[in-house]
């Protein structure tokens, strides 16, 4: 009994020594900020982007927690405490998903209920959309696209009992904009369609194998296989807006990050976005060389708000 009560003591004691040298090492270095990312390019391109911004504006450390499967994980690893910054948080998402309120087609509606909603209940900033937003999309090959005069999700219904449709596996099953919803609005339902993992989409359609798939808008293979996105006609899907999302206890006890943190805004369109997957999905490059590049070439946005 004695053995173990000096173990114990002996643990604790290392372990507050630890404590101790961790405080010491982050007083003399600045805080340590976590940016959670969800196991996507995008998610992985910005968080760096963050980081990247964070750790040359100011004496702060900056630290990704990765590959977060899904949008309902990250949003727990902020209410946790486990992260600070959300990286990439999208309206249609929340507002269905962590707030479980009915989806909202409006894009400033969406916005505005986002930013009060998750003020009011989780105590956390929504920061401005960066300037693109990652909806659903379906698309086609240019070529099928001339061939039967496709330019809208409504003129697939031409092709629907011939064409072979893969989609987004969750989406079959999603609820307020799934497939179930989606026929009700358009009218159609595909007689061959198939679900399939959203990295497999895009090389089904450019190599034939399928007619149509829906995708993410801000892919990079979309301009590299020269695809055509329909344009959603019916407005069916709800805006996917993208922003940050930042825990209100950072910035109380970090005030000059909120100004930093704002240079972003509306400062990544949707092409940007897609050429800057494009370097990582298809060049290889490593999301932080991408996101050090973008910046050093807009010098940190510094001009503008310095």
């Amino acid at each position: 009994m004695k053995k173990i009560k000096l173990l114990v003591a002996g643990v604790t004691l290392m372990s507050l020594l630890a404590l101790t040298a961790c405080s010491l090492i982050k007083g003399s270095e600045g805080k340590t900020v976590r940016i959670a990312t969800q196991n996507t390019t995008e998610s992985s391109i910005v968080a760096n982007i963050i980081a990247e911004l964070i750790e040359h504006e100011t004496d702060s450390k900056a630290t990704l927690v990765s590959n977060l499967g899904s949008s309902s994980v990250t949003h727990e690893a902020l209410l946790r405490g486990d992260a600070d910054i959300a990286a990439t948080r999208y309206t249609g998402t929340d507002i269905t998903g962590a707030l479980g309120m009915k989806a909202i087609k409006d894009p400033k509606k969406a916005s505005k209920t986002v930013k009060r909603e998750f003020k009011k209940r989780f105590d956390q900033t929504w920061f401005p959309t960066y300037g693109f937003a990652d909806t659903y999309a379906f698309m086609v090959t240019k070529d099928y696209a001339k061939e039967n005069n496709l330019k809208n999700i409504s003129d697939l219904s031409k092709v629907a009992d011939t064409a072979k449709a893969g989609v987004d596996s969750t989406w079959m099953t999603r609820e307020g904009d799934g497939y179930k919803e989606f026929t009700e609005t358009y009218g159609f339902s595909f007689k061959h369609i198939y679900p399939m993992q959203i990295g497999l989409v895009y090389n089904a359609v450019e190599s034939g194998k399928m007619q149509s798939v829906l995708g993410y808008s801000t892919d990079g293979r979309i301009p590299s296989y020269d695809l055509t996105i329909l344009n959603d006609d019916k407005q069916f899907f709800p805006p996917y807006e993208t922003s940050m999302v930042v825990n209100n206890d950072l910035l109380r006890d970090n005030p000059e990050l909120e100004q930093l943190l704002h240079r972003l805004d509306g400062k990544i369109d949707l092409e940007t976005m897609q050429k800057l997957n494009h370097q990582v999905d298809d060049k290889l490059l490593e999301p932080s060389v991408v996101a050090k590049k973008f910046l050093e070439k807009q010098d940190y946005f510094r001009e503008e708000n310095d």
